[in-house]
């Protein structure tokens, strides 16, 4: 609890029992009205303060001016009528009561956030002179080597150089099960070195690392607002201004109708009465307040289960989910590919594999760096002249003035080179060189253990289609997909036919499209789908940038996870809109008729704000979904 939030509950303690005392003094009259006025101050001089600000800026209609009207009017009437001043007080109390929950509840939401937030690291350490200096993150660049003792934050993603480790990811993942890694593993930066020493070769600047994506993605999220929270705001905008008009008209109208056409008492005190009643009931705080709230918990409930969902507004797409379209590589697989079989026409497996590596040396592609690995040589990259890359087929250059084509069937086809297939199920990659045929490379890559259950558990919560897209060959897509039960698989496409299909499927959807990829030539597809999720732990920035949720674990099971996030979130938020309204028109009709009186206006606003805001507080949790 903040020191604001400890200040805010004593005023309420302390209005209590000056309530209970000057209720046992006995007093009359203007007397009992001054009396009163202690406790109603000590709760509600903030709020006549605001109300008095807005008047003069010029923003009357709010919730501070209702209550500021609502309690002075009654303070009038009680003073006038009735003699019971504890409905004025007791409004404002319970109305300083609603909002200290709802203070609460944004805080305990923002404090999921704060977690996430606290990946943020405060240094690195570098080498300088044989001494370990510490140095802001900012101005470390790329390929520096950082060191990091156990307990400290990684600060910048890169490669273990030296070292074996255990690394907390719960703050990035949500996982509580820790990450072992050793030298040649890619590392990201926000997880907590537990156990070893590590030495890293940062890979990029700390603006573009993993930790400060995730930061300015979490600071953002509250800009994009869903469809149910506009419509909210312009509601307020014009209702609060309609019922204060109505509660006008209702206080003057009937008693001039009593006395010009009926000639009967105009009974004012019992109109305005009814009036400041109606103003009550009429403030719309559960609504603003709960609908937002909602969104909020559940960013910070989804973000504590390493789901980063960037904005409201994508609530509402996943909660419509009906067609999933996977990409294959670093998705449905690993992504570590890992060279299974070598054929050299000639036999000479080193030269086809140093031709090979020497042309894919300058590509980050997982295929190009398992060439590289598997040569584990250092190259000369100064043989290797005109690289050009062939979208979505594979690279052709000079190698000490010979060209070099190094790619796929398609490839070796469009240069005249009549290629060879293998038995084997995988990845191909033909090699060609002086325009004849020099042999193949067969890469391997594993499928994630969880992706079948990832598509059962899909189609178990209502997703009617899932489609598989991939620049592999036809045969590797039905050997990945085998036993996951994927309705549709398009395979050997190229970047510009995977937005090809995936508008061909927006189409012909009934709901929303979720497309779920990792790499850069996804970075499109992610963008036109409906609602985009990348992979975060390995996924490319391209495909980071473009997506609208990014699971940080990397994990196909998180994609069903975050529907039914969503799902509830956006139930949560409909219940409290039909609730509030529900009730709310109910108690207005009752007040206007004189049914109602103070304390069912007390209940109509300040009961249905707190059980709303309670109800949007279950959208915090979502963890054992």
């Amino acid at each position: 609890m903040t020191r604001k939030q400890k200040k805010w509950l004593f005023r309420i303690i302390l209005a209590i029992i000056l309530l209970m005392v000057v209720n046992l003094i006995p007093a009359d009259g203007i007397v009992k009205g001054f009396i009163y006025l202690v406790p109603y101050l000590v709760i509600g001089h903030d709020i006549l303060k605001k109300a008095f600000g807005g008047v003069i800026h010029g923003q009357i209609f709010d919730e501070n001016f209702l209550m500021a009207i609502a309690t002075v009017g009654a303070f009038i009437i009680a003073a006038t009528r009735t003699g019971d001043y504890n409905e004025a007080v007791a409004v404002m109390l319970f109305y300083q009561i609603g909002e200290f929950f709802q203070s609460y509840a944004i805080g305990k939401s923002r404090r999921n956030i704060t977690q996430l937030m606290d990946i943020r690291p405060d240094y690195a350490n570098i080498e300088v002179e044989g001494e370990v200096v510490q140095t802001d993150p900012e101005e470390v660049q790329a390929g520096t080597v950082i060191t990091v003792f156990p307990g400290e934050k990684i600060p910048i993603d890169g490669i273990v150089l030296e070292g074996e480790s255990s690394l907390d990811t719960v703050a990035l993942t949500g996982e509580s099960v820790p990450t072992n890694v050793s030298a040649g593993d890619n590392i990201i930066s926000g997880c907590i070195n537990m156990t070893g020493f590590l030495k890293i070769k940062t890979t990029k600047e700390f603006g573009e690392s993993t930790v400060s994506k995730i930061l300015d993605m979490v600071e953002n999220a509250s800009s994009r607002k869903s469809k149910s929270e506009a419509f909210i705001s312009k509601f307020a905008r014009v209702y609060t201004p309609i019922v204060c008009v109505s509660a006008l008209l209702l206080g003057a109208v009937p008693p001039l109708v009593r006395l010009l056409f009926l000639g009967l008492s105009p009974d004012f005190s019992d109109w305005i009465y009814r009036a400041l009643t109606f103003l009550v009931i009429s403030c719309p705080c559960a609504l603003v307040i709960s609908i937002p709230l909602s969104f909020f918990a559940g960013i910070g409930g989804a973000s504590n289960s390493g789901i980063l969902i960037k904005g409201s507004n994508y609530f509402e797409g996943l909660e419509k989910a009906n067609t999933i379209v996977f990409d294959k590589t670093g998705t449905l697989t690993k992504g570590v590919f890992e060279v299974t079989e070598l054929f050299a026409e000639n036999g000479d497996n080193n030269e086809l594999l140093e031709i090979a590596a020497l042309a894919e040396s300058s590509s980050k592609h997982p295929i190009a760096l398992s060439i590289c690995k598997k040569y584990g040589k250092k190259t000369d990259i100064s043989k290797v002249k005109n690289i050009h890359e062939v979208s979505g087929n594979g690279i052709t250059c000079e190698i000490d003035g010979v060209s070099v084509a190094v790619g796929n069937s398609k490839l070796m086809s469009s240069i005249g080179v009549i290629s060879q297939e293998p038995s084997a199920i995988g990845t191909v990659v033909h090699v060609a060189c002086g325009g004849k045929y020099l042999g193949y490379i067969l890469i391997s890559d594993t499928v994630k253990k969880t992706s079948a259950q990832a598509v059962n558990t899909l189609k178990k919560i209502g997703v009617t289609k899932t489609v598989m897209l991939t620049g592999d060959r036809a045969s590797v897509a039905e050997s990945v997909s085998e036993n996951m039960g994927i309705d549709e698989i398009y395979s050997e496409l190229l970047p510009d036919e995977k937005v090809e299909i995936v508008e061909n499927l927006l189409k012909d959807r009934k709901g929303s499209l979720i497309f779920v990829g990792d790499g850069i030539n996804d970075a499109p597809v992610l963008s036109r789908a409906d609602v985009g999720i990348a992979m975060g732990a390995m996924g490319s920035d391209a495909a980071i940038e473009s997506a609208d949720v990014v699971l940080m674990d990397d994990e196909p099971l998180k994609v069903a996870k975050a529907i039914k996030i969503s799902r509830k979130v956006i139930r949560i938020v409909y219940q409290n809109i039909v609730f509030a309204i529900g009730i709310k028109v109910l108690c207005l009709v009752l007040g206007a008729l004189g049914y109602a009186d103070m304390w069912l206006a007390i209940f109509a606003d300040v009961g249905i704000m707190i059980l709303a805001v309670l109800n949007a507080v279950r959208c915090l949790f979502v963890k054992k979904i």
